[in-house]
């Protein structure tokens, strides 16, 4: 990875939060006798998350039914593709899902059903969003284009003013625009920037795995509907729209709660230094929010995704464990008298989020 221009985190901030938090979530692990890795429970979630995906596709396929029962069907299937990213595939590419790599790999790469890309999303997730977390110009997550403002930092424009009206529609977008552009932008970007991770293949194989598995998916999701089952062209694109956007709206909304948010700071590196104020472990207590992790359906759905503190910091523990730890998380950093951002309920923290899109939609007043 170029390392041009990067933030450097504090050196100068004491270590011993993380040093004495990281030694109690050990213990507990070890205490208990248990892996930080997925367990039955997991296993038994990837076979309900893969039937959620599977089985209305291949009821629209088989069924003779009224198109109107088929739009359901369709958006069930988005519930499922959300379901598989959040907790199979974002496990997967943790390295958390399974003790042996090659398990890991194969759920990681369930990204492909989802019409994303592993090199870039572990590039962009992995390595730039939990190491540069809610960082202007280094977290490609802030980065909304022109269309909305998630930073003070961001340039505003008029538009802005009304971002929290109409940007619950473009959320459902994510996965839409993630299979048809998204994808060959980021792995230009990041070829040309000579961003990588361990074991990345060869900029060529990149290419060509790239272009490959899109021909498989667009395959798959609209050619065999079409030309296997002859399925009506148009339907079919109907509910392939239908399907993303279920699973865009879902995903964007649970990204957005945990660091677009009024609780999350959002710093710069020190301009000349390009030091953070902060070590990167109260970073990450910062920049992020947890929400609604008392409700055992969010814990469930969402992959932990919810308990975005615990998997920021452990983010090579899976997520079943999250519940657990967060409490040795919350104690240890109030001891440290360090923030613990969290919300009770998903509802108060979507008004939280749409209320700071707001305050970031209001034109800024410059002082001279």
């Amino acid at each position: 990875m170029n390392t041009k221009n990067i933030p450097r985190f504090s050196r100068k901030e004491s270590k011993e939060f993380f040093n004495t938090l990281n030694k109690r979530v050990n213990q507990y692990f070890r205490e208990n006798n248990i892996a930080k890795t997925g367990n039955w429970k997991l296993y038994l979630k990837t076979v309900v998350m893969f039937m959620l995906l599977v089985t209305p596709f291949v009821l629209i396929l088989l069924l003779d039914i009224s198109d109107w029962y088929k739009l359901p069907l369709a958006a069930l299937i988005g519930v499922g593709l959300a379901g598989v990213g959040m907790n199979v595939m974002h496990d997967g590419n943790h390295g958390s899902f399974s003790k042996y790599p090659w398990i890991n790999k194969l759920m990681g790469s369930s990204i492909y059903i989802l019409a994303g890309n592993v090199f870039n999303w572990k590039v962009q997730h992995n390595v730039l969003h939990h190491t540069y977390t809610n960082i202007k110009d280094h977290d490609e997550d802030l980065d909304a284009g022109v269309v909305l403002r998630f930073s003070k930092h961001a340039e505003w424009r008029p538009h802005h003013r009304f971002q929290h009206l109409y940007s619950v529609l473009l959320y459902g977008l994510l996965t839409l625009k993630w299979a048809i552009v998204t994808d060959f932008i980021q792995l230009t970007r990041y070829q040309k920037k000579n961003l990588s991770y361990a074991n990345s293949k060869s900029h060529s194989v990149q290419w060509v795995g790239l272009i490959i598995s899109k021909i498989v998916y667009f395959s798959v999701w609209i050619v065999l509907p079409i030309f296997v089952f002859h399925l009506t062209w148009w339907k079919v694109l109907i509910g392939f729209f239908v399907m993303h956007y279920t699973a865009g709206l879902i995903l964007s909304l649970v990204f957005q709660l945990a660091h677009i948010i009024g609780e999350a700071d959002m710093p710069l590196p020190d301009s000349k230094s390009g030091t953070m104020k902060n070590s990167w472990a109260v970073h990450q207590l910062r920049t992020t929010v947890n929400f609604s992790t008392k409700n055992r359906i969010v814990n469930w759905f969402t992959g932990g995704l919810n308990h975005q503190i615990e998997h920021h910091i452990f983010p090579h523990i899976s997520h079943v464990h999250y519940t657990k730890i967060s409490r040795i998380v919350k104690r240890t950093a109030q001891e440290f008298n360090l923030p613990y951002n969290e919300y009770k309920t998903t509802r108060s923290a979507i008004f939280s989020h749409f209320k700071f899109l707001k305050q970031m939609g209001m034109q800024p007043v410059y002082v001279q």
